[in-house]
């Protein structure tokens, strides 16, 4: 089920690729906002084609370097924040009218907590990882992370991705595609390894319910 699923990625985000490098191509730096911003607000537009890509146009003399990192990077916070107000404000939402979400005040408090000891971190090492980075912020959000710094580490995070993917596409010009298509294998590792993390996390759940632990009375 899991190689199903990545097969079924793999053809959904190649033509996601295709269109936003199309996207890039007739707007251009407004493109790059646009896809940029998109992909902060939990819309799992993959960055690499959009990065590369602009790269590559950056290698021919189209935008310069700091053009594009300027803009991708403004963008990412944009939608980085638009992402975070949705779970900062609508975790009372969650709550109160939609019970069938399951969210339960523990699970708010126990995120609270996990962003106290390791948010700064989790927000800025997630900015650098494929696929995390799309949704950090909205759990930053729900665990009501300090915006001032939630938007530092996400503006410390975002920087080496995107500068890092557009001298990529600048370095190797014409070849980009064929960089857009190896790093694809990357998103679907990191992928794979959050699925079968989903499912472990699943069997403890079950096992700790099910189990003959659970069927021992409390002292």
């Amino acid at each position: 089920m899991p190689l199903s699923a990545l097969l079924v990625l793999a053809s959904i985000t190649d033509k996601l690729a295709t269109w936003a490098t199309n996207v890039v191509g007739d707007l251009g730096l407004a493109g790059i906002f646009v896809l940029m911003t998109l992909e902060s607000m939990c819309i799992p537009i993959p960055s690499e084609p959009t990065m590369l890509f602009a790269g590559f146009n950056v290698d021919k003399g189209t935008y310069s370097l700091f053009a594009v990192v300027t803009v991708a990077v403004a963008a990412n916070v944009l939608g980085s924040c638009i992402a975070y107000a949705i779970g900062y404000y609508g975790r009372i939402e969650a709550l109160e009218r939609h019970h069938w979400l399951h969210v339960k005040q523990s699970h708010l408090d126990w995120a609270d907590r996990w962003f106290e000891k390791y948010g700064s971190w989790a927000v800025f090492f997630s900015r650098m990882l494929p696929i995390i980075r799309t949704f950090i912020s909205l759990p930053a959000g729900a665990a009501r992370m300090p915006f001032g710094r939630f938007l530092l580490f996400t503006v410390l995070g975002c920087i080496p991705w995107i500068l890092g993917l557009t001298l990529i596409g600048k370095s190797v010009g014409s070849n980009w595609e064929d960089w857009k298509g190896y790093l694809h294998y990357v998103d679907y590792a990191v992928l794979a390894l959050i699925i079968i993390g989903a499912v472990y996390l699943f069997v403890r759940w079950r096992r700790g319910r099910g189990g003959p632990a659970a069927d021992v009375p409390a002292a």
